[in-house]
């Protein structure tokens, strides 16, 4: 199986982060749901183009956190991941979002009422596109 994960050289956040946040995403969104086999940490890293240790760090991290569990011959799988946890990543990750483009509107000079009409204007666009 190979995921839909598009890591970002260029950002700041660390590439094995980049990975949980996109799975954890995958996971809450349904689009892997629980008992779906993953690739293997070997398969991943070659699929990304990544280290071995970067891939083991996040699939780790999401044993840890309870998105994932490894049987040992058996492979790795999604884990059953409560409605409520999936719904904490959702509203994480879009409140992550908003605020990395309200940093990035302040660091170019624009204040909270030039945001905020901003935003507007994106929500208005995007209806008019019947988006809901």
């Amino acid at each position: 199986m190979q995921l839909p994960i598009r890591l970002s050289k260029d950002s700041k956040t660390p590439i094995y982060h980049q990975i949980e946040e996109q799975v954890k995403a995958l996971i809450a969104g349904g689009q892997l749901p629980a008992g779906t086999p993953l690739p293997s940490i070997r398969a991943l890293s070659k699929d990304l183009e990544i280290s071995v240790i970067t891939t083991r760090r996040a699939y780790l991290n999401l044993e840890h956190g309870g998105f994932i569990q490894t049987s040992q011959g058996k492979g790795t799988f999604v884990a059953d991941v409560s409605a409520s946890i999936k719904e904490e990543v959702k509203v994480s990750a879009v409140y992550k979002a908003i605020e990395n483009s309200v940093e990035t509107a302040l660091r170019h000079d624009y204040t909270l009422e030039q945001i905020e009409e901003v935003f507007k204007e994106v929500i208005a666009a995007l209806k008019e596109k019947g988006v809901n």
